[in-house]
């Protein structure tokens, strides 16, 4: 639905503008998905024709599934520090201090048995897989965790190829096994997959570190009040940055990241080259190059990106986080022989059909959410660190209920229903969300319109409101909750039900 800047000259952020030029301020203000040069989409007012009922993606005939693989999660050991500091005690899958990363085709089946060598309660959130419910993987919610010493078969085929995460999710004890160096992505190939020369995950963690290597303690509930277990030392796939990787000069290169640290979010900036986004959390949107070659990377989020490498030898591409000074994650150097086959302009992946083309909202079930509590800030002095004195378990909630297993879900639906929910930021901190099971779309304040791709996790900054619109066509019980993992285990999280 086109919508004009009403105060020409200010920001977004002023005045809630919806222009087409203002589209990018106003995402960047809620820290979402970065600038697009792409045209907004319109919602259905109430005419157009109906839209269909997604269809489930083919399985694979039982007979021909395959034995699940192993994932062992026990303990080990990740040389974070230089010496003479000792390796830092880590928890890790199958004894290696590399992050999984998992590659399969749409259509295929997802099968694997997760063993638990740690001491604590664990299971494996897919996150951003519209999953079906029972392999949803939220301990205490979907299954009962894994018990130390126990396992667990994931089989589900996922209905969308894109980018998605692997990441611990326990009700009330998520913090720990992500913050000792558990989580992965789940690569999901598309049936048609574009021509590339290279294909790569770049995945970033944060670690809190003692000075001799050792983790910090865990369950500090003035970290889970305020911005979360921020850490000292940032990570690419398990190994200290920057993360160094050679490509043919003149290659075209698909960088998948993903954010999977505890608490951490960033900006990242790109420089050598021009970078397209393709995918936004694992959805395809029409490319776009980010304004300022910019990005806003909240923990959960996942960006697909595509560029062509510089055609001479030696020239570099960095990817780098806008932490202090700035930080460089990764270099990818132009080495080798050139590159010489002609390809077209980057152009997008693909569509995915699965999620409806337009959102009816005028018959859409709308419910307010209202996210409070955590620490507060003394505004007599902005310098003094945020103060918490409650309940250390009960820090967040959600319309006054903190969430624990056994609560009720927020509301019901029917399938096929679309919701509509208002989420309220009355914190005094930025609030990093994500939505199970579902991917929606962020709606404007000042009309029915809608930003020009899906998503499934975003971050809301304090004192904000947001409207995200989506269809529950996925049945069973689904989280809405944090992805700061320390706020999540002390009750930043609700759920609702697909009927």
């Amino acid at each position: 639905m086109p919508s004009s800047d009403p105060k020409n000259g200010r920001s977004p952020s002023e005045t809630g503008g919806l222009s087409r030029r203002s589209l990018i301020g106003r995402a960047a203000a809620l820290g979402l998905a970065g600038p697009a040069l792409i045209p907004r989409a319109a919602a259905q007012t109430g005419s157009g024709k109906a839209v269909p009922k997604p269809a489930p993606a083919p399985a694979r005939p039982a007979e021909s599934l395959a034995e699940p693989r192993l994932l062992v999660a026990g303990l080990g050991t990740n040389r974070l520090k230089p010496e003479p500091a000792a390796e830092t005690p880590v928890w890790s899958f199958d004894g290696t201090a590399s992050l999984p990363v998992i590659r399969t085709k749409l259509g295929e089946t997802v099968r694997l048995r997760v063993e638990n060598k740690t001491d604590k309660p664990l299971s494996l959130h897919w996150h951003g897989v519209r999953n079906q419910n029972a392999m949803d993987g939220v301990g205490g919610v979907t299954q009962p965790p894994i018990a130390p010493g126990a396992d667990f078969t994931y089989s589900f085929v996922p209905p969308d190829a894109g980018t998605f995460l692997i990441r611990p999710l326990v009700v009330g004890g998520s913090s720990e096994p992500s913050g000792r160096g558990l989580a992965g992505a789940l690569i999901v190939g598309e049936t048609a997959p574009p021509s590339l020369d290279q294909d790569l995950a770049l995945l970033m963690q944060d670690w809190r570190l003692e000075e001799n290597g050792a983790l910090m303690p865990f369950g500090q509930a003035a970290f889970a009040a305020a911005s979360g277990r921020l850490g000292n030392l940032v990570t690419i796939n398990g190994k200290p940055v920057p993360e160094a990787i050679e490509v043919r000069p003149g290659s075209r290169i698909r960088l998948r990241l993903g954010n999977v640290c505890n608490a951490r979010g960033t900006r990242i900036r790109f420089e050598g080259a021009k970078v397209y986004v393709v995918a936004v959390d694992g959805q395809p949107t029409d490319t776009f190059e980010p304004l300022r070659a910019t990005l806003p990377f909240p923990p959960g989020t996942r960006y697909d990106l595509m560029l062509d490498m510089p055609a001479e030898a030696g020239a570099s591409v960095t990817v780098n986080a806008l932490i202090g000074n700035g930080l460089v994650l990764a270099t990818l150097a132009a080495k080798g022989q050139p590159v010489t086959e002609k390809r077209p302009p980057i152009a997008p992946v693909g569509e995915n059909k699965l999620l409806p083309a337009e959102v009816k909202l005028q018959n859409a079930v709308r419910r307010d959410i209202a996210i409070t509590g955590g620490a507060k800030l003394d505004k007599d002095k902005p310098s003094a660190e945020p103060a918490y004195s409650g309940d250390p378990n009960r820090i967040w909630a959600i319309n006054g209920i903190t969430g624990a297993s056994g609560v009720a879900p927020s509301f019901t639906v029917k399938r096929g229903q679309v919701v509509v929910l208002a989420i309220r930021n009355d914190t005094a901190f930025p609030q990093a969300l994500h939505v199970h099971g579902h991917a929606f779309r962020l709606l404007h304040p000042l009309d029915d319109g809608w930003e020009p791709y899906w998503l499934d996790t975003f971050q809301l900054l304090e004192g904000r409101t947001a409207r995200i619109a989506f269809k529950a066509d996925n049945p069973g019980r689904w989280v809405i909750g944090s992805t700061v993992l320390e706020r999540f285990d002390t009750g930043l999280w609700t759920s609702f039900e697909v009927t």
